[in-house]
């Protein structure tokens, strides 16, 4: 009973965010790509909810990634970086940032023990995704990423181009420089680059995060998928504080 609603999470958040954009023209290829996606989900839930062989756990998943030096929240010398590949559009990841990251935040970037990392992976089939992560980054060149990024996720129902001008508005911006930053796509081959990247180590879904120690530039650690609850992550810092 649990894996089937399980399923039907999954399932009514992915169609809400098809419906939350149903005046945007779909492609046969987006189509395709969010049955994909469903499909990837029904999967992955099936295998979670198949039994274990006695005596055997499954391991956990590590992964190494670069965690750039931009868009970096917390203590420059915090032992422990998590590194979150979001998509602006997706529904998983506005779940993460309303109700895990601000516990996140106080218990561990506030008190100096972890730095947080946002990296961009906007999926074909969200129309509005590039847009709203070029608009996060623009307002960055004026000091208000993280409050963009806020906005953004909060009012992830609206982020079409006239609303994340509203936004930008609401934040004090200059909205000549925000308007032409946007105009000249000034941040598209940053956040192709950051899509790229994750893909090449793997990463196709959103949300994912690795949580580690840096480690010759790079964070190595354990991959964590899906907005997953915060006992997850707990887990995964306190294991990662309490070794050497």
């Amino acid at each position: 009973m649990k894996f089937w609603s399980a399923i039907s999470v999954c399932v009514g958040s992915a169609l809400f965010s098809c419906a939350a954009y149903a005046d945007a023209p779909m492609t046969q290829q987006q189509g395709e790509a969010i049955l994909n996606e469903l499909r990837e989900i029904h999967q992955l839930l099936a295998r979670q909810a198949a039994p274990a062989a006695p005596g055997t756990a499954a391991p956990a998943r590590t992964l190494s990634v670069k965690a750039p030096a931009k868009h970096v929240l917390g203590k420059a010398n915090a032992p422990i970086t998590l590194v979150a590949f979001t998509d602006f559009q997706c529904p998983y990841c506005a779940r993460f940032e309303a109700t895990t990251f601000p516990e996140l935040k106080k218990k561990y970037i506030d008190t100096g023990k972890m730095r947080y990392v946002l990296r961009d992976v906007p999926l074909d089939f969200h129309p509005f995704a590039i847009n709203a992560a070029q608009s996060v980054r623009c307002a960055g060149d004026q000091s208000k990423y993280w409050e963009m990024k806020d906005l953004v996720f909060k009012n992830q129902s609206r982020i079409d181009t006239a609303a994340l001008a509203s936004y930008a508005q609401d934040l004090g911006l200059d909205a000549g420089q925000y308007q032409k930053c946007m105009a000249d796509n000034k941040y598209l081959p940053e956040i192709n680059a950051d899509n790229q990247y994750a893909h090449s180590v793997g990463i196709s879904g959103t949300p994912s995060f690795v949580v580690g120690r840096v480690v010759d530039g790079m964070v190595q650690g354990r991959l964590i998928v899906g907005a997953q609850g915060l006992s997850v992550f707990e887990h995964a810092i306190e294991e990662m504080l309490a070794k050497p």
